[in-house]
């Protein structure tokens, strides 16, 4: 008898300590939205000289925590090509994929899934298992897409956004991922379409989203796997907002330093359409 309690003790403290090894610890991320609210202030009329009451909308920055399931998780890397036709942003997109590949990395050993999408260049991947991966990925209707705003961005990005001295004409410059980002054939995925991204989170479970790459104003907020679409479809998302780049030249409005218009567009999203998080606070950031 005493035997058997023994051996029942030790089942028991055995399958304790296997347990968290089985089962990824949730994560515990600091993520920030702004909520707007109506402020009223003082301004000069100039028609009158007088100072008349006007009321404004402000967006106050908020910090709440959030509770993620690696094993239900994904990371959707958007558009971190190998080259662009804007050599800046070019220059710009490669420092970002060093800094990623370390976070996916660890994101990866955590339990969670990387979903590659370089648009436009499926014909380089067409023999890569982690394409062929997304491509049988069963087939699941999403749900009808919301209406929702779509405000106006804070940048002026109506000349393409190159910041380049000498812009050069738009053309399709990248031909693949870049190669700083490891592509793992046994686990990742590989797709620029947002009808097998959605099969991919249903075929795993996935529940929350993180989109990382270029560029926040552009492809970031509106390829078809992208922020704008996957909050339609009510899917909890959130921007990595220190591995994303904006496509915005100076010269144009609102006038200011390249990475001050990144930090707007950044801000709109957050206002707008979904909170973001930092990758420090995700496994392998720095």
């Amino acid at each position: 008898m005493i035997r058997a309690l023994v051996l029942v003790a030790l089942a028991v403290a055995l399958a304790g300590s296997l347990a968290p090894a089985d089962e990824p610890k949730p994560l515990e991320l600091p993520a920030l939205k702004r909520v707007t609210r109506n402020e009223t202030i003082s301004v000069l009329d100039p028609a009158t000289g007088k100072t008349v009451a006007k009321t404004v909308s402000v967006a106050t920055p908020v910090q709440v925590q959030v509770a993620i399931d690696p094993k239900k998780t994904a990371i959707v890397v958007c558009d971190m090509w190998d080259d662009h036709w804007c050599k800046k942003a070019s220059e710009r997109c490669a420092e970002l994929a060093k800094r990623a590949e370390p976070v996916l990395k660890a994101c990866r050993a955590a339990g969670m899934t990387i979903v590659h999408c370089p648009s436009d260049t499926m014909a380089f991947y067409k023999d890569s298992p982690a394409r062929k991966r997304s491509q049988d990925a069963p087939k699941a209707d999403p749900p009808k897409a919301k209406d929702l705003p779509n405000p106006p961005l804070p940048i002026d990005d109506s000349d393409g956004g190159c910041d380049d001295e000498k812009p050069a004409k738009s053309f399709r410059a990248w031909t693949r991922q870049h190669a700083a980002i490891t592509i793992d054939e046994k686990l990742d995925f590989v797709t620029d379409s947002g009808a097998e991204v959605y099969n991919v989170m249903k075929q795993k479970g996935i529940t929350t989203l993180l989109v990382m790459g270029v560029h926040t104003n552009m492809c970031v907020l509106n390829r078809t796997f992208a922020i704008k679409q996957l909050v339609k479809w009510g899917v909890p998302t959130y921007l990595v907002r220190d591995l994303t780049d904006a496509m915005y030249n100076p010269k144009m409005k609102p006038f200011v330093a390249h990475a001050k218009g990144t930090d707007l567009v950044i801000e709109h999203i957050e206002t707008y359409w979904c909170p973001t998080v930092d990758s420090k606070a995700l496994p392998g950031g720095k």
